[in-house]
């Protein structure tokens, strides 16, 4: 089985067009209005047309109401909402019941006490997403480039299918998935010039790197 890509935090058409090239399995718009990779609805639009049919759209956000949700479907139409906030399992339960797109949570993570509290979610998120847990007084809740210790999954593999997050990059994307057995990566600073602005030459980078890996599970 293959490892599957997301390239999160896209806002142009050259590096939309630059992970669909390379092969990304799934691309994400952030709609988190602190974030340096948050993109309009309008501009989302126009990359999700760019997009459809080649890769999965997901939308992200954090804590989002329900009216924020409904403008981001009637204009992007996502196929998957990736939850990245607090949202309790009654809360996720509430958006796959209302919503069309696959819902997926994400869990952020220190230790495997964090990783265990994804079993809440198991049945209730149509998938789970560990990132790093992020530093005290961090304004977002990912996205901040950093790893965290891989071994705190050892709890979850082989219990759950999950995608990991949380400072990968070219160089060490190979190993977070000989250590984890993460049935799919996902990539935002790493694949970065700067904070919000996309490199192509780094996600073609990733991608091959993935690629060259091949798969534990």
């Amino acid at each position: 089985m293959k490892t599957w890509v997301k390239i999160c935090g896209l806002k142009t058409s050259q590096t939309m067009e630059a992970a669909l090239d390379a092969g990304a399995d799934y691309v994400g718009l952030v709609f988190v209005p602190k974030s340096p990779r948050n993109i309009s609805l309008p501009d989302a639009a126009g990359l999700a047309a760019l997009a459809r049919d080649r890769a999965s759209i997901v939308a992200l956000t954090v804590d989002a109401d329900d009216d924020a949700l409904t403008s981001i479907i009637e204009h992007v139409a996502p196929d998957v909402l990736q939850l990245h906030g607090s949202e309790t399992p009654q809360r996720v339960a509430a958006i796959r019941q209302r919503f069309g797109p696959k819902v997926w949570k994400a869990i952020p993570v220190s230790s495997a006490g964090d990783a265990a509290l994804a079993f809440d979610y198991a049945g209730v998120a149509d998938g789970i997403l560990f990132d790093a847990k992020p530093p005290k007084g961090a304004a977002l809740p990912g996205g901040n480039g950093l790893a965290f210790d891989w071994a705190a999954l050892e709890g979850v593999r082989g219990k759950l299918d999950f995608m990991l997050s949380g400072g990968l990059d070219p160089q060490n994307v190979a190993a977070a998935i000989l250590a984890t057995g993460a049935w799919g990566v996902d990539v935002s600073s790493g694949v970065e010039s700067a904070p919000g602005v996309k490199d192509p030459a780094l996600i073609g980078r990733f991608l091959r790197a993935v690629c060259e890996a091949g798969t534990t599970r």
